[in-house]
């Protein structure tokens, strides 16, 4: 291990390669709850693809695996630690290399926070969509490696429709470039694709080109709140059928409402059993556009429908959406005695016209198994976060708390859904990608894996 220190230390220099235990300890998982994580070996931060290559070669040379991070905000356990392990920490490669306003373009390093490139390319009129509900702290790169999706997706898609091309260096040191900078393209393969959600198991993003869009118009936004969280469900599947495209819609239930209105006092109907929260960004068509959302819900049994009455009053509402994870981790922390509460974050997505069905069933096995379970997620796109309240103290609860996950993945599927909608497999799902992807789709998968890296250092056990 001493050789492999001052190898990287040579690479990189010594204020990039770092060893203290209690920094190693806190790179050690993400914002997964209850996902094993190992001791690392180091953690480094190369600030050029030169420098990944260095590492990556020479963790090859040891036989040491190596696990890609960038802002550690995934919540499947995607970038946990192994024993032994390089952690290899993107956040020093924070460069946005090139906005170009004409091809509707931009060219970042990995380690680029969401916020800042959006930032960045609003000052050229254009917009970034893709926007995970970290998207002030998470990066590109994470991004990317997880495919993660965001409020506006209902409308305008998940990460992997923006990504035009990579750079990635490979398990062996090479370095691969994949996709085009053009509007169109179809030579090859689609490698680009292949690495997008891949989690660091098939090659290390050094540099990711975007495609951008035009700047949104302003838009307007309204709050639906329901007797139920199914009756919510039915008001989604309606609007799609009606052919209406919210750019938002969003669902909170009444443990959410509760948990938010505790963190940052803001005034939500708490005693409300769900809320819908959608918005429409048409411009001069945004009010009729509105209107309509307004009568679909109410036609499907909202108690009360209000739209912001400005736009302070819109981003409001949608900050308390943003408040729902750290507002349900206080929840947690609340719930059982010496903050011993943890969250077991599932992140199961149907077709649309099973969502009421879904969220019937989360209540269902809530009971059943005796455990509090929060939903909140993209009502629009079928994606939801069941939030699971566990006691980390108590292996019984516990227990009780895998077999309640197991039952939605379980109810996910049948229903014609998939085990994760944004936040990757990680460690989290790989019994459940298994089953849902089939014993071919598993040969298929382990296939690719071992072309791209037969020795395996490469995020080891994430995935498959």
């Amino acid at each position: 291990m001493l050789d492999l220190l001052d190898d990287l230390r040579a690479a990189l220099g010594e204020s990039a390669v770092l060893t203290d235990p209690d920094l190693l300890r806190g790179h050690q998982r993400d914002e997964a709850d209850l996902c094993a994580a190992g001791m690392p070996a180091v953690v480094v931060r190369p600030r050029t693809t030169e420098e990944v290559v260095a590492v990556v070669r020479a963790a090859a040379r040891y036989g040491v695996p190596v696990v890609p991070q960038g802002a550690r905000t995934g919540l499947a356990g995607a970038a946990n630690a192994v024993d032994g392990a390089v952690l290899l920490s993107t956040v020093s490669m924070d460069e946005i290399r090139e906005v170009d306003p004409v091809n509707r373009i931009a060219v970042v390093q990995p380690g680029v926070v969401n916020a800042a490139l959006a930032t960045a390319v609003a000052k050229h009129g254009l917009r970034y969509p893709p926007d995970p509900g970290s998207w002030e702290s998470s990066t590109i790169g994470g991004n990317v490696a997880t495919n993660a999706g965001g409020m506006c997706c209902v409308k305008y898609g998940v990460t992997t429709e923006y990504v035009l091309g990579l750079e990635v260096v490979l398990a062996d040191g090479e370095v691969l470039r994949t996709g085009r900078r053009t509007a169109k393209g179809v030579a090859g393969y689609d490698l680009t694709r292949l690495f997008v959600g891949s989690e660091g198991t098939l090659g290390v993003i050094t540099e990711v080109t975007v495609s951008l869009r035009p700047a949104a118009e302003e838009s307007l936004t309204l709050v639906a709140v329901f007797p139920s969280t199914a009756a919510a469900g039915r008001a989604v599947a309606e609007i799609s059928a009606q052919g209406l495209t919210p750019s938002l819609l969003e669902l909170l239930d009444r443990t959410h409402l509760g948990a938010i209105e505790a963190y940052r006092p803001m005034g939500l109907r708490t005693d409300a059993e769900a809320l819908l929260l959608a918005a429409a960004d048409t411009g001069t068509r945004a009010a009729a556009d509105l209107a309509e959302l307004a009568e679909v819900c109410t036609a499907s049994g909202a108690d009360e429908v209000f739209a912001a009455t400005d736009a302070e009053e819109a981003a409001a509402l949608l900050a308390a959406r943003r408040l729902a994870h750290p507002a349900m981790e206080r929840y947690a922390a609340a719930t059982y005695p010496d903050g011993n509460g943890g969250l077991v974050i599932d992140d199961v997505a149907v077709p649309r016209d099973a969502l009421a069905a879904l969220l019937d069933g989360v209540a269902r096995i809530s009971a059943e198994h005796d455990v509090p379970i929060g939903v909140v997620g993209h009502a629009g796109d079928g994606n939801m976060h069941p939030n699971i309240v566990v006691d980390r103290a108590d292996p019984a609860n516990l227990e009780r708390g895998r077999r309640a996950f197991d039952a939605i993945m379980e109810l996910g599927l049948s229903l014609g859904g998939t085990c994760t909608g944004e936040h990757g497999v990680g460690l989290l799902k790989r019994d459940w990608l298994a089953r849902e992807i089939g014993p071919v789709g598993l040969r298929v998968h382990r296939a690719i894996k071992d072309a791209l890296d037969p020795t395996g250092l490469l995020n080891p056990g994430k995935v498959l």
